[in-house]
């Protein structure tokens, strides 16, 4: 994480190089090690980096013609509310102009805006909120909810279901990729809940957004959704969702009981055929990664359910039954993270390639609790 720092101008003089995904992770491993070290120069650069983030990816980019905070506000509110706008990926090319054909791979490396690039930063900011017990960022979080949640929300053409957009330009006005992504309503869901959970514990609630109706609005368009996948990242996200979910529904805060079954259903299927595939077999060269390391966080969260059901906390036959099913799976995410521990397997061009997000995501494999588990709020 300290080398992640200095190389990113986080603690150096380097150029700042903000990505928010990456971003999203560092402040909560900071934080992790924070509390696992009682040393406050973590927190310290938490902070720092939530503040730097803001100040690159919440603004314009130096090679657009426009200027200032994305959310079109004057310095001073802008400082004060930096999420109003949303905040760029923090792609290296710019993106894509109005009447610009559209060409599929160039769209990966343009810049814009992600919905579950936004729902990891609302949880950062949400962690940071319960770590310092400071309110406003939890309210940057819910003001960030409910603009991206207008923004990337439209109705099907020819129909009248609503999605979410996968990507928006920077300043929100339009739509680059409509399709959506098949768990963006899942992660706005369970992030939205978690926001809420965090502003009435911080007697904040008042003060911004409530997110009601957006968390009705995304029920509704998770009613019936597919959640099956085997591309590791994707696991790794349905089974660390599955785990805030099961953690808000013990303290009665989630609003639909029945999402927690579907996913470790899915889950358990997914599992299934990413077990069968091998591709742990394979050469580093040819393999991504922060994609493998998601799944190995993923199961980590796995095993906070399970130790949750060892410890006596009551869920449903049919719960237990799909939680018992998963634990034979666990130990993938140790030897994903024990290959990719090791030196020599990072020593490739494929690694290098992806060096922040690759490190900052091995971190998070190795001290995930700060990135997993709500900061407990007195």
């Amino acid at each position: 994480m300290m080398a992640f720092a200095e190389r990113t101008g986080l603690t150096s003089d380097r150029p700042q190089v903000r990505y928010l995904w990456t971003d999203a992770f560092a402040v909560c491993n900071f934080l992790s090690l924070a509390r696992e070290t009682g040393d406050q120069q973590y927190v310290s650069l938490a902070l720092r980096l939530v503040d730097q983030t803001h100040q690159v990816l919440a603004r314009h980019r130096a090679d657009d013609g426009r200027a200032g905070w994305i959310s079109g506000l004057s310095e001073a509110a802008g400082a004060a509310h930096p999420t109003l706008g949303g905040l760029r990926i923090g792609k290296k090319l710019p993106e894509r102009r109005p009447g610009e054909p559209f060409h599929e791979q160039l769209e990966w490396e343009r810049d814009g805006q992600y919905f579950h690039y936004l729902t990891k930063w609302m949880h950062a900011l949400d962690q940071m909120a319960r770590f310092t017990m400071e309110p406003r960022f939890n309210l940057w979080a819910r003001e960030l909810a409910e603009v991206a949640h207008a923004a990337f929300t439209y109705v099907q053409p020819g129909g009248n279901r609503r999605q979410l957009a996968w990507k928006m330009s920077i300043d929100l006005s339009r739509p680059l990729v409509s399709s959506a992504g098949q768990h963006d309503p899942l992660d706005g869901l369970v992030t939205y809940a978690q926001l809420i959970a965090t502003a009435s514990r911080l007697s904040s609630e008042t003060d911004g957004p409530t997110l009601q109706e957006e968390v009705a609005d995304l029920m509704v368009m998770s009613r019936g959704s597919a959640w099956e996948t085997d591309d590791p990242l994707g696991l790794g996200g349905l089974l660390t969702e599955a785990c805030r979910v099961d953690h808000l529904l013990g303290r009665r805060l989630f609003p639909d009981p029945e999402l927690l079954p579907a996913l470790l259903a899915a889950a358990r299927e997914g599992l299934r055929r990413y077990a069968a595939n091998n591709d742990l077999q394979e050469s580093p060269l040819t393999r991504l990664a922060f994609r493998e390391l998601g799944l190995s966080i993923g199961l980590y969260a796995l095993g906070v359910m399970l130790e949750a059901e060892r410890g006596g906390l009551a869920r449903s036959t049919r719960i237990s039954g799909l939680l018992s099913a998963l634990a034979q799976y666990r130990p993938l995410g140790s030897t994903i993270q024990t290959f990719w521990f090791e030196p020599r397997h990072r020593d490739n061009a494929t690694w290098t390639a992806h060096r922040d997000i690759n490190d900052v995501m091995l971190a998070t494999s190795l001290i995930p609790e700060g990135f997993l588990t709500p900061f407990p709020l007195a």
